[in-house]
């Protein structure tokens, strides 16, 4: 698993369109507001009269579909489209999306957005009754339950299916004659569906997509939802009834672009407040407030009209650096930071800066920051977050599976502080992101999955359970030991 320097990754967008002409060009703008969600693959499926057709390939949407003749070839008035980045499965090509599936009855193309918690055992008693994978992510499981279900029709197969994979998914499953939109019985991963002035439907990950192909926003996907489109128009169906909506509040603190909106909260606005909720709950005698350029803007804007401070661009983002993740050695990471971020001297010299950041994953980042701004003239650095220190890994479809990944789970927060060379260090409470967020419903945690923060997951983790216990076995141990 790559470790980028940010240290957290999305798996994936997703986007969907029936009913209208140019489909997969159409798809091809909704992706590419959704490329936050996924930089590692892209691919779109078209519905030409039934006849589904696909082009996939590593890399950014744009280097995927640069040669026009690769996008032109889609024709119809339906397709899908996902952008990845991996939680599950290698890095190859068969692992990019839409999968597509032949079959002598039908074709399906199928994108999802999230991890199985079942998927072994899943994947595994399929193998033992004769399936065959083409790829390792967990992605194909759904389309071997579907072909073996007894139900009747293709619907109650997908419910059948859909009730027996468990974790955090967010499924589109395009057909000869139809689009399917499912998600999870939590509603983990974000999914919505909007209307075209063509009077086509499109179904995707968030909102900004909606507004880049101009769609009117109908509705969030629900938790346990199943949406068919067809010619026929937009139905709207459960495939489960037993739902508790745990959204994952890294969508509101990191994940999701700022112009989206997410169950009726813009996630502007909900960062802007959780960086006011930081300045009362960490306030801190400075000068100015910087942001961690692009997504703790909107926090560090917050923090600033709280506490009265005023707001500076002390960094600066190179939009056209490479992601450094990929370079060989300690030192050519170190050099990638610099290319990547570069302090503003005539802002932060002789300053004390306070230093928002949204989130800190591995702690590397937050330490060459630090020193950054140092080394540009700042009299101190305090550095706040505004969330609460990720201890725990996710399950649902980020790309944190083990508590080593987490600095916040080795160190308390004292040593954080002098790991990063920070004058003072200060994290949000799980309430301020809660009350930031306001969701207002009557759910654990105002209907955000917190697991990340407390270790108290939405439900059983089945394949990784056992996995999970026995490292925070060792965690105890180590910590009891004071290593």
């Amino acid at each position: 698993m790559p470790t980028e320097v940010k240290g957290l990754n999305e798996e994936c967008g997703l986007f969907g369109v029936w009913g209208t002409p140019d489909a997969a060009q159409i798809t091809y703008f909704g992706l590419h507001a959704l490329q936050h969600r996924g930089q590692e693959g892209a691919g779109i499926t078209a519905n030409d009269h039934g006849d589904l057709q696909s082009q996939r390939g590593l890399g950014l949407l744009a280097d995927v579909f640069r040669d026009p003749a690769r996008l032109a070839r889609l024709t119809g008035e339906a397709a899908v489209g996902h952008v990845r980045y991996a939680t599950a499965g290698n890095h190859g090509v068969e692992n990019i999306q839409p999968l597509e599936f032949n079959f002598s009855d039908s074709q399906f193309a199928l994108a999802h957005n999230g991890n199985l918690t079942n998927a072994v055992t899943l994947r595994r008693n399929l193998e033992q009754n004769g399936a065959i994978f083409h790829a390792s992510s967990d992605s194909e499981i759904l389309m071997h339950l579907i072909r073996r279900s007894p139900a009747a029709n293709l619907t109650d197969q997908l419910k059948d299916a859909l009730r027996q994979v468990h974790g955090g998914f967010a499924y589109l499953l395009l057909t000869n004659d139809r689009l399917f939109a499912a998600l999870d019985p939590n509603g983990f991963r974000p999914l919505v569906v909007g209307k075209l002035p063509t009077g086509g439907y499109v179904v995707c990950s968030e909102t900004c997509a909606l507004d880049t192909v101009g769609a009117t926003f109908i509705q969030d996907v629900h938790p346990g939802e199943l949406l068919t489109i067809d010619d026929n128009g937009l139905k709207i169906d459960h495939y489960t009834t037993d739902t508790q909506l745990a959204i994952c509040s890294m969508e509101y603190i990191y994940f999701a672009r700022p112009d989206s909106d997410i169950y009726g909260v813009n996630v502007h606005s909900a960062r802007k407040r959780m960086g006011a909720a930081l300045a009362h709950e960490q306030p801190v005698d400075a000068d100015i407030v910087v942001g961690v350029p692009n997504s703790s803007l909107s926090a560090a804007t917050g923090y600033a009209e709280a506490s009265g401070l005023p707001y500076e661009m002390g960094l600066i983002k190179n939009q056209y650096s490479s992601r450094t993740f990929i370079q060989p050695t300690q030192v050519l990471r170190e050099q990638g930071v610099r290319m990547k971020l570069s302090a503003v001297k005539g802002v932060v010299a002789g300053k004390r800066v306070v230093l928002i950041d949204d989130s800190i994953v591995r702690g590397t980042t937050s330490r060459r920051i630090v020193k950054l701004l140092k080394d540009a003239g700042a009299k101190a650095v305090h550095l706040r977050i505004a969330s609460p220190p990720l201890r725990f890994p996710c399950f649902y479809g980020i790309d944190i599976q083990t508590t080593k990944e987490l600095i916040a789970a080795q160190q308390t927060i004292p040593e954080m502080c002098q790991t990063f060379g920070a004058d003072s260090l200060g994290f949000l409470s799980e309430q301020g992101v809660i009350d930031a967020v306001g969701l207002k419903v009557g759910a654990p945690y105002g209907g955000l999955c917190m697991a990340y923060f407390n270790g108290d997951y939405p439900t059983p983790l089945y394949d990784y359970q056992a996995e999970y216990d026995e490292e925070q076995r060792q965690l105890q141990a180590k910590q009891s030991r004071g290593d």
